[in-house]
């Protein structure tokens, strides 16, 4: 795919960088992960399945928005500049690129491993009369009964290929039993059968691949019929669409939902996946048919393998679990040990906890919601869902919890991407419990995690009170890192019930103590907390900025950042994800500097630090700087209001800025290169912060004076940094 000049240089001078480009560095950044020869072969095989589920997501979702836009003629231009088909070309080229990368790494730098590790993957070719033997008869009673050849020619109509599988398009010629000569064939590789065939050989595991096995035995499917092509290839279809919701949430809401859920198996396709080369004749019944052309086709070395994804058989099997995590296997708890054996009540009554997951396991948090399951004084349960882990002590809690008298209101949200099934199934298990489960909120995406249990104690009642970046999954909190406070607080306590009154029933508090919330006024009052930072600046008065987040896409938020940039307010963003703001750029942006931390555990926590004259104030919370955010979903971030919790995710921005294993420097250009150590020891915070302790805590000091420092020696940071290949 050719990119023009021109299109390069639009890009160039956009003081915004693409959403969907920026997304795509953040992919190499994660990328770069399978580059790190310090991680073992199995870490580095994890980190390529995920670029490769990434790269699914991005297809399904952002590349399927763009052709919603293409397809039905309907105009938009990107933060580069570019229109819908301009920016086509040129983001269609960059996965490109990246695919070829990903294919590199895999070849070159894997492959090469796999004999000293243990394993290897076989071809069906490499295995000797006997295994061949074996994998036949694995064929013949397993796989075979299992597969379906749905012929394409006039009679029949072309067949609905599933998004994301393996399928083989068979062409076959007839002989004196069937005069036809020429037809197509489509054969589905079903979802439930594993990726490889395991066979023991000496000390070694050989992996086959299981569409290497089918395609040797495939003539016992065309009786009588030869065989003259056999192409592997798979398809990416539009999973991106929008709700056309009612007032009437459960009948009309509910049934909208499923059918749209349907739409992600027929959607268009927007990116068709080969193996070698396809068929010519197989290659142009496939462009008419879904109405794509060579951008959107991207061809897989014979070398390498289809879809990465299915490399987690091997990596979550058993012989390798010593290689998966080079991280401390138990989680110590962070700043309150006492919370482990104490009662969790009690241990409530006296203090606020803030738990930094996964430093912190979640365990407390599921046993406060068990314990009130089966608590005979605790009257009433609410909470918030996005999304569960599978088998959720979540939802058993609220099941026992309704068996057992309690007032249960779920807000479950059925909208959450790729777990909409799943949610809805769970939400009507618990509503037929009894549980009161409210399904969504109108247009609405409820993405605030919050949770208050009512309890009678003596003759009054105590509210406690769960507030989080992260979501009520009992796996997903080992592997992302997240901020909960546990509180009975009476003040944070009157705020959720506010907003749960919002969620649940028809109230529009006019104010909030310690929460901002969205979609009601939580971008206007970060754009104000900045000003009150660009006033400062301009008064001669301290001023900083500190922001921790997984993406920043708001254009109102930016261009504020850029003016308080320009009035020589410090700015430091640890944005994880796509960022498309543009740092450094000379007279718009060069206080402002952007890192990202991508290892071992995904960051998915939110901070918020603005220093306020002195008097600095500390959010933290579940929303991202982006319009959907602000906009389209039910948010809330939190304010820190004791000194301790303060100096604890005051110190988590310190260690995140202080990182030089994980960090990367985002540079004008929008790339992104890997920050160096410089002499300074190695200070890795996905393993310093199991080492912090209340007294470290206690010992910092309530102000952030240092970020005016880092500000000054910015551009010492970028000239040291070696650039990555990304």
């Amino acid at each position: 795919m050719v990119v023009t000049e021109r299109t390069r240089n639009q890009i160039s001078k956009s003081d915004y960088i693409s959403r969907d480009l920026s997304w795509l560095n953040f992919n190499y950044r994660v990328l770069d992960q399978v580059k790190d020869t310090n991680k073992s072969l199995i870490e580095r095989l994890k980190f390529l399945a995920i670029t490769s589920s990434n790269l699914d997501e991005f297809f399904t979702i952002r590349v399927g928005s763009l052709y919603n836009y293409i397809d039905y003629k309907k105009q938009r231009i990107d933060y580069s500049g570019l229109r819908e088909m301009p920016f086509r070309k040129i983001l269609l080229a960059k996965a490109e690129q990246f695919t070829a990368e990903q294919h590199k790494l895999f070849v070159k730098e894997l492959i090469p491993h796999f004999k000293g590790n243990g394993f290897r993957i076989s071809t069906y070719k490499k295995l000797s009369n006997e295994y061949k033997e074996v994998v036949d008869k694995y064929f013949q009673t397993t796989i075979y009964p299992m597969l379906t050849p749905m012929v394409y020619d006039s009679y029949h109509t072309f067949p609905m290929l599933n998004t994301n599988r393996l399928v083989f398009g068979v062409v076959t010629e007839g002989n004196e039993y069937n005069v036809e000569n020429k037809k197509l064939s489509f054969i589905q590789v079903p979802s439930n059968l594993p990726r490889f065939y395991e066979i023991e050989i000496g000390d070694e595991i050989h992996f086959v691949y299981i569409e290497d096995i089918i395609k040797h035995n495939i003539e016992h499917l065309f009786r009588n019929v030869k065989p003259v092509s056999i192409s592997l290839f798979r398809i990416t279809r539009n999973g991106d669409f929008t709700l056309d919701e009612s007032d009437d949430i459960e009948a009309n809401f509910l049934d909208e939902l499923k059918k749209k859920l349907k739409t992600r198996r027929s959607g268009r396709v927007v990116r068709l996946e080969v193996m070698g080369r396809l068929d010519n004749w197989v290659l142009k019944v496939l462009k008419t048919r879904w109405e794509i052309d060579h951008d959107n086709i991207y061809s897989v070395p014979k070398k390498s393998m289809l879809d990465f994804t299915g490399l987690w058989e091997i990596i979550k099997h058993p012989e390798f679990k010593d290689m998966l995590s080079e991280m401390p296997v138990e989680v110590p708890p962070v700043a309150h040990p006492e919370i482990k054996d104490d009662d969790i009540f009690e241990v409530l009554q006296e203090k606020d906890v803030l738990m930094h997951h996964p430093y912190n396991n979640m365990e407390p948090v599921i046993d406060l919601l068990e314990k009130a399951a089966e608590d005979s004084d605790v009257l009433a349960i609410k909470i918030t869902i996005y999304r569960l882990a599978k088998d959720s002590r979540v939802t058993s809690a609220l099941l026992k919890a309704a068996e057992n008298g309690k007032h249960i209101s779920v807000l479950f949200e059925v909208k959450a991407r790729f777990d909409e099934e799943n949610n809805l199934r769970e939400a009507q298990r618990l509503q037929k419990a009894g549980c009161f489960v409210i399904y969504g909120i109108s247009s609405f995406k409820t993405h605030t995690k919050l949770m208050l249990i009512v309890r009678k104690e003596g003759d009054k009642v105590t509210r406690y009170v769960h507030l989080s970046s992260g979501n009520y999954n009992e796996s997903t909190s080992k592997l992302y890192t997240d901020l909960g406070l546990l509180t009975t607080d009476e003040v944070y306590a009157h705020d959720v019930s506010e907003f749960f009154n919002v969620i649940t029933g028809h109230s529009m508090p006019s104010v909030y103590r310690n929460l901002i919330t969205a979609p009601k006024d939580m971008r206007q009052q970060l754009i104000d907390m900045i000003r009150t930072e660009t006033e400062n600046a301009n008064n001669g008065i301290d001023s900083g900025i500190v922001i921790k987040i997984n993406s920043l896409q708001d254009k109102e938020v930016i261009d504020e950042l850029y003016a308080a940039s320009q009035a020589g307010v410090p700015i430091k963003l640890i944005v994880r994800g796509m960022c498309c703001l543009r740092p450094g750029r000379k007279g718009l942006s060069e206080n402002i500097q952007v890192i990202s931390i991508v290892g071992h555990y995904l960051e998915h926590s939110r901070i918020y630090y603005f220093h306020n004259a002195g008097d600095y104030k500390l959010y933290t919370g579940s929303a991202d700087m982006m319009v959907r955010s602000f906009e389209r979903r039910l948010e809330s971030l939190f304010l820190l209001t004791d000194d301790l919790l303060k100096k604890q995710v005051k110190n988590i921005l310190q260690y995140n800025l202080k990182d030089n294993v994980n960090a990367y420097v985002m540079q004008e250009d929008g790339t992104y290169v890997k920050k160096q150590a410089n002499g300074d020891p190695l200070f890795n915070i996905h393993k310093e912060f199991y080492n912090v302790t209340k007294e470290n805590l206690e010992e910092l000091d309530l102000t952030f004076d240092h970020i005016e420092k880092a500000s000054n020696n910015g551009q010492h940071v970028e000239e040291s940094v070696e650039e990555t290949e990304s």
